[in-house]
């Protein structure tokens, strides 16, 4: 049987050792004074981290079923999670918090696991695409579309005298998700020349678009009235409040395929981080593994936008963090990136509910407070 692709890159001896290279910042094939020094394996060994990490998600989504303005203890928030499974229990009444789960914070929990990771997810597409630790999933346009189509369907509506009430969540989901999309596919136009995609193009395109979008925003923000500006605002600092189970089951569906898609082109993307030629020559479609992943980014950034308004970071620091944690080895890192990603945004938006309660910070703000000094932090380390 001749060798896969997969084989071949398992039986390069310099592969990744390559790769754990990148993750700090050398280059294939570039030797530094100081690379000795320099970490290039997993600080923690991969299956306990991943059984950490699976353990830390349940005990945060337990907590973020069991607290905020109404506090419930944790037993009857366990027993009130059995019996919306329809288990069969005797004892205490529970009535209260199986309507407080079953009808908010069931729907907001799952809608935080499923953004946070398909964010962390798409981010490590992204940086194993543009072999750079400090991409984000931005990078090609989605979340700038995603705001102008929000923005659009917003104050378009607002100017057109109101939507029905039935069909204005709805339309603001399609609205944000078809923006994402339409800007990532014009990103991708641009990037591609002669039957390749080129990187670096694509990347300034994406830059360009972005800058555009957020003009368009702008405007939209000048011809909003106050009511509406608070609306627009409010969407683009990100929030999971008003989560409902009709919003939650397309960006669930969407995340799904993102889970189960990407880790069957880890090998792919392990290779991609030796360089183009590399890969070609260990016999990956480089050209059809590219387009697979601005794809699959478009559809997961531009469900979780639409689903939950603009949230920053997550896609940055999840996958940089883990991959310090547990290396670059694709295989390991995308699930710990899943698995990281929800925990994350599920403790973000415990914080959002509970440091002014009753009142809600928008999660964005929460996300950046997080995100902003270990970026800052990834700026001193890189420099030193």
């Amino acid at each position: 049987m001749p060798a896969t692709p997969s084989d071949r890159l398992r039986n390069s001896p310099d592969a990744y050792e390559n790769t754990a290279g990148l993750c700090h910042g050398v280059l294939p094939g570039r030797h530094s004074a100081d690379r000795r020094d320099q970490p290039v394996t997993a600080i923690f060994r991969p299956r306990p981290t991943l059984i950490f990490l699976l353990l830390l998600l349940v005990l945060v989504f337990w907590l973020s079923l069991a607290l905020g303005p109404v506090s419930l203890p944790l037993s009857d928030t366990l027993l009130a999670g059995m019996r919306l499974l329809r288990l069969p229990l005797d004892g205490s009444d529970t009535q209260q918090a199986e309507l407080i789960l079953g009808q908010i914070r069931l729907p907001r929990s799952l809608l935080g696991i499923a953004v946070g990771s398909v964010l962390a997810l798409s981010g490590v597409a992204m940086q194993g695409l543009f072999r750079n630790p400090l991409a984000d999933p931005g990078l090609v346009g989605v979340s700038g579309g995603a705001a102008l189509g929000a923005a659009l369907a917003i104050v378009g509506g607002s100017l057109l005298g109101g939507l029905p009430p039935a069909i204005e969540p709805y339309l603001l989901s399609v609205s944000a998700f078809a923006g994402g999309l339409i800007v990532t596919a014009v990103v991708y136009r641009f990037g591609r020349r002669n039957g390749q995609t080129d990187v670096a193009t694509m990347l300034l395109a994406g830059v360009a678009m972005t800058a555009m979008a957020g003009a368009g925003v702008g405007l939209f923000t000048y011809l909003a009235d106050d009511a509406t500006l608070r609306t627009l605002t409010f969407w683009n600092l990100g929030s999971l409040n008003g989560a409902s189970y009709p919003r939650l089951w397309p960006l669930l569906i969407v995340t799904l395929g993102v889970a189960l898609w990407l880790p069957r082109r880890a090998a792919a993307l392990n290779a991609m981080l030796l360089g183009e030629s590399e890969a070609r020559h260990l016999g990956f479609d480089i050209e059809r593994i590219k387009l697979e992943l601005v794809l699959c980014t478009a559809l997961g950034v531009g469900a979780a936008v639409a689903a939950a308004g603009l949230i920053g970071f997550i896609g940055l620091v999840v996958p940089h963090l883990m991959r310090l944690l547990v290396g670059p080895d694709h295989r390991v890192l995308l699930p710990a990136s899943l698995l990281a990603g929800a925990s994350l945004l599920l403790l973000a938006d415990l914080a959002a509910r509970l440091l002014l309660a009753p009142a809600e910070l928008p999660i964005g703000i929460v996300t950046a407070l997080i995100g902003a000094p270990f970026f800052l932090y990834l700026l001193v380390r890189g420099r030193s």
